[in-house]
């Protein structure tokens, strides 16, 4: 199946495209279909999100789309940055003044009260106006500082739980700590907030797929 990556971040488009290839997928790009599009994220939460940029780049481009609106979600900070993770700082996109705002913001905060969460809700929409949505989390903390360089946003900072196995489907506890952007591709998709979400898409969208058009959103 061929499907519409909607996205416009290419660190996300990267992430989504070599997951969902994986998957057994054939990706295109916006670039690729020619569109030009940014429609609001204006939803309160993040599958609210999903669902806005899914319809929006369904119906520009008539292909099967996946869109993902996902965000890092701070405990000590009431759950912050959430929905406005890509936008924390004012400017959406800046992960360097994103990063800096999130250090400032945790300056206070003692090892062992540092949890947070990256969360990723997905939404696959057809043509025909029906849609699937899934999501997935990644437990983990925030470092004191920025390391690795394989990964963007918040990745430098995000300390996941565990990562995974390469060419298993095993994870093991992060005993050293590495962030986000220190793991190779295949440790962090085994354990992210997208892979799993996209994980669930594939094992979901067979029976989804296989449904009748009835009762489909509009």
């Amino acid at each position: 199946m061929t499907v519409c990556a909607a996205t416009n971040n290419p660190g996300k488009l990267r992430e989504l495209r070599r997951i969902l290839e994986r998957l057994g997928y054939t990706v295109k790009s916006l670039r690729e279909l020619g569109i030009d599009l940014d429609p609001a994220e204006t939803g309160a939460t993040f599958a609210e999100n999903a669902a806005l940029k899914a319809a929006a780049f369904c119906a520009a481009c008539g292909l099967p789309t996946v869109a993902d609106d996902s965000g890092l979600c701070v405990a000590a900070l009431g759950g912050a940055p959430g929905v406005y993770s890509a936008r924390y700082a004012g400017t959406h996109g800046d992960d360097a003044a994103n990063n800096r705002k999130l250090l400032a913001a945790m300056a206070a905060v003692p090892a062992g009260q540092r949890g947070a969460s990256f969360v990723s809700a997905v939404c696959f929409r057809l043509p025909d106006g029906r849609a699937l949505a899934v999501s997935g989390s990644c437990p983990g903390s925030i470092a004191f500082g920025e390391t690795g360089h394989n990964g963007f946003g918040y990745d430098p900072l995000f300390v996941p739980d565990a990562v995974g196995v390469p060419g298993s489907e095993k994870t093991l506890p992060n005993t050293a700590r590495r962030s986000y952007a220190e793991l190779a591709d295949a440790e962090k998709d085994a354990i992210s907030h997208r892979g799993r979400a996209l994980a669930k898409l594939a094992e979901e969208l067979p029976a989804f797929l296989n449904r009748p058009q009835e009762g489909s959103i509009g």
